[in-house]
């Protein structure tokens, strides 16, 4: 039996991302801060990543509609800048790191193909 999506957070998807910001913000941020370009990139980071979710909210409150689908859309967007932005951090964050959250990313972005399908315009 299917759980009924009354919010934001009961998506599998909004709680993947939550989860994935929150391992930036404890984990990665700290070591991209030690360095001038590390910081700028982590700025950067922060607001994409933040993307992912931010839409994701907005996009839920429109309930139904072309607006809807489409921040769904913009959500998605993010998780490429994101994964982008993961691969030019290499200098400042271990290939284990970086692998995990491309992975993490595309796993995002999987899920939100599969619910932008499901969506009526």
């Amino acid at each position: 039996m299917e759980k009924k999506v009354r919010k934001v957070e009961d998506l599998l998807v909004y709680q993947r991302a939550m989860k994935l910001f929150d391992e930036f913000m404890e984990e990665d941020l700290p070591l991209l801060s030690k360095h001038f370009a590390g910081r700028e990139l982590a700025r950067q980071q922060v607001r994409s990543l933040d993307s992912i979710c931010a839409n994701m909210e907005e996009g839920f409150g429109r309930k139904a509609g072309k607006e809807h689908k489409n921040f769904f859309r913009i959500s998605r967007g993010s998780t490429g800048e994101s994964k982008g932005r993961y691969r030019r951090c290499k200098k400042f964050l271990s290939q284990k790191t970086i692998e995990k959250r491309v992975g993490q990313l595309s796993e995002i972005q999987a899920m939100l193909n599969s619910l932008l399908s499901k969506l009526r315009d």
